[in-house]
Formats: C-alpha cells, sequence, structure tokens
C-alpha cells in the first residue's frame, strides 16, 4: 500500500510519501528511543510507534507546514515524547515506596554459619547457664519470672545470664 497524503497548507504538488516516511525514520526514532529509555524498559517500542503515529497524524492535519525537513519535524517529536515519558514515570516513581535491596546470599551463609557456632557453644555451657539462657532469651520471661522459674533470686539470674554471655564470647573467639 502506498499512501501518497498532499499537504493542503504546503504551496504546489509536493506529497509526503506516509509509508516511506515510517519506513525510513521508525529504525532513526527507535533507535533514539531506545537508547534514551533503556534497551531494557518494556515501554519503549510503545513509545516508538505513539511518536509515529503522532507524526502521521500531525502531517494529515496540517501541523507539519513544510518549513523544516520532515526528519527534523519527527525529531521534534520524538525529543519532547521522550522528556514527557521520562516526566511521567518520575511522577509516579516519586510517590512509589522504596524498593527494598535483595538480601545477599553471602549474608544468609554467614549468619547460618554464626548461628550453628553459637549452638555448638550453648551446648557446652553448664545445663544451670543453658536453662537461664533459654527462659530469659527464647521463652522471652522476666528476670523475675526466670528467677521463680528455677527457684533462684532475681540476683542470681543476672549474674548466671552475664556468666553465660561471657562464656559463650570466649567460646566464639576460639
Amino acid at each position: 500500500m502506498n499512501t501518497k497524503f498532499e499537504n493542503p497548507k504546503k504551496a504546489g504538488p509536493e506529497a509526503i510519501d506516509l509509508d516511506e516516511m515510517l519506513l525510513r525514520f521508525r529504525p532513526v526514532v527507535g533507535f533514539k528511543v531506545k537508547k534514551a529509555l533503556g534497551g531494557g524498559n518494556p515501554d519503549w517500542e510503545d513509545v516508538v510507534d505513539e511518536i509515529m503515529m503522532q507524526a502521521v497524524e500531525k502531517i494529515k492535519t496540517g501541523e507539519f507546514r513544510g518549513e523544516s525537513s520532515i526528519g527534523t519535524f519527527i525529531y521534534t517529536i520524538t525529543s519532547r515524547r521522550i522528556i514527557d515519558y521520562i516526566r511521567l514515570k518520575t511522577r509516579i516513581l516519586k510517590g512509589a515506596p522504596e524498593v527494598p535491596a535483595l538480601p545477599d546470599p553471602h549474608d544468609q551463609v554467614e549468619r547460618n554459619e554464626r548461628a550453628e557456632r553459637l549452638a555448638e557453644a550453648i551446648k557446652q555451657l553448664q545445663t544451670r547457664f543453658r536453662d537461664v539462657l533459654y527462659l530469659y532469651y527464647y521463652k522471652d520471661l522476666s528476670r523475675e519470672e526466670v528467677a521463680r522459674k528455677l527457684g533462684i533470686s532475681p540476683a542470681k539470674v543476672s549474674e548466671r545470664v552475664n556468666y553465660a554471655q561471657k562464656r559463650l564470647r570466649k567460646l566464639l573467639d576460639r
């Protein structure tokens, strides 16, 4: 299909071949848009289509008066549409919550290794110290509740927790 369009506002019988214009300028517009928005952006092809449709509409309605080359006309439309797209996306992103960074797999491995070392160190503690740590940290009981369960004073609970922590540090520093 060969579509010639005569520009009514342009003097003379000169016609613009819309098919030829699309074939000639679409790759150039595509390159510019893809470079500006990034090849990984899934919208770049839609933006190119919008630019080419806008150029055809402006030619058909007589907004292209022929005061510049058709290439300059399309380049101007392309530049403005890219700026509009970026402004829109920036406005949308300003209201969006910050995406948390993905966890580093090495951090998870290190946490697992530390947890294993800590479990091994806790096994080396005497039962009375393990029981205090279990009730205080794992069961999340207060010092007074731990003291009642074990039949010792709250001060003794504090002593055992502090001693157990010091002992664990020494065992983990090895």
